[in-house]
């Protein structure tokens, strides 16, 4: 079972940077077409609002706010987004 410091290595190695990458892309795109598509602007704003969840998950875990059961379970949900997302772009 992962604990809190394995989910702050996952987040800060891997899930933070992978998200930051991807609205970097949409960013250039949004900014490189004059009329971007409002599904592309969606997608850059659920983006941010889940980065920023994930970095003030990352400060709780720092501050100990955060029990290793809960780690535990939000390690094991992302492992599983990251499994799927990975399958997704294989296909």
């Amino acid at each position: 079972m992962a604990g809190c410091e394995e989910l702050k290595e996952l987040l800060e190695i891997e899930v933070i940077p992978d998200i930051e990458e991807v609205i970097d892309e949409l960013f250039e795109q949004i900014a490189n077409e004059k009329r971007a598509d409002d599904a592309i602007k969606e997608e850059y704003a659920q983006l941010q609002e889940m980065r920023a969840a994930f970095v003030e998950l990352l400060h709780d875990l720092e501050e100990g706010d955060v029990g290793e059961d809960e780690c535990a379970e939000i390690y094991a949900e992302l492992e599983e987004m990251i499994e799927s997302s990975e399958e997704n772009s294989d296909g």
